[in-house]
């Protein structure tokens, strides 16, 4: 599929950027899925002119305005991305390649966490939440990843390439069967029980899981949700800061042209007035960029 500009992420400052990018006749596709906003499943109070009203209300009248402007939207995650020749490259999880003239990067900063024995202790020991970042330090090791998405599917099949054993824990598996096939074909071990404990003496040596089995792992990573905003960064060459947010300037651009960044990805406040106002600009610019490059 080719676009002029791809929003990733379907929070309030995606689906606000996909508004005005398509208000603006820019052909606009927005990937990712309205259950992983921060917002979904809260109540806001303090957005102007609304009252109290449900975020998840919220997300669903955002996106019928810009499905009304003509956005497509795409209820996957981004697994791959890539930059060439001024165009920008895009795998989603299903198998599709999404090729755009500009991007916006709207998709939040939150790393889940476990929440288990063991995981905040041995943080930095052997737990880790990046397996992109952290992968050249198991090289000939057995590691496991955690998690449910996309990403834990990618991670899975990232570090067949480096460790000599690699485990998949997905108890409640949310992911296509293409990324599925592609971890078991190359050789990763699934477990769909639940982990419930880390264990270690000063460093990771197992995880236990619900059932009762022990893996044994010299790393564990965590990988609850799609691919971060740190991930899509680094494979567009842009270096987050050390906080994990994306530097942009006035016009919601990075330091790469024609990718745009907008929300909570761009540092505090996380609130939804700043995400939605950052939507608006980082839409309007993508779509003059896409529409300058045509």
């Amino acid at each position: 599929m080719e676009t002029d500009v791809l929003v990733i992420g379907c929070g309030p400052a995606g689906v606000q950027a996909a508004i005005h990018s398509s208000r603006k006749k820019a052909s606009t596709i927005v990937v990712g899925k309205p259950s992983n906003s921060a917002v979904s499943g809260t109540d806001i109070d303090n957005y102007f002119g609304t009252g109290e009203v449900s975020g998840d209300s919220m997300l669903a009248n955002g996106i019928a305005q810009a499905r009304s402007t003509g956005a497509v939207f795409i209820d996957e995650n981004v697994v791959s991305a890539s930059a060439s020749d001024g165009r920008f490259v895009f795998g989603l999880e299903g198998g599709e390649t999404v090729t755009a003239s500009a991007v916006v990067i709207a998709t939040g900063i939150s790393r889940e966490k476990l929440g288990i024995p063991g995981e905040s202790e041995l943080l930095g020991k052997g737990v880790s939440y990046c397996a992109i970042c952290d992968c050249n330090f198991y090289r000939g090791r057995r590691v496991v990843i955690v998690g449910n998405e996309s990403e834990a599917a990618v991670s899975a099949h990232l570090m067949t390439s480096y460790a000599s054993e690699v485990s998949w824990v997905a108890w409640e598996p949310s992911v296509s069967g293409n990324l599925v096939d592609r971890a078991v074909g190359a050789g990763v071990a699934r477990f769909g029980s639940r982990p419930v404990a880390i264990e270690g003496d000063g460093r990771v040596e197992r995880l236990v899981l619900e059932d009762g089995t022990t893996i044994p792992a010299d790393g564990v990573f965590i990988e609850l949700g799609a691919r971060s905003s740190v991930d899509i960064a680094m494979d567009l060459d842009i270096m987050p800061e050390m906080d994990d947010t994306i530097k942009v300037d006035g016009r919601c651009m990075t330091s790469v042209p024609g990718v745009f960044a907008c929300g909570d990805v761009t540092g505090k406040p996380w609130q939804v007035a700043k995400a939605v106002g950052q939507g608006c600009v980082a839409g309007m610019q993508a779509a003059d960029h896409a529409k300058g490059s045509r």
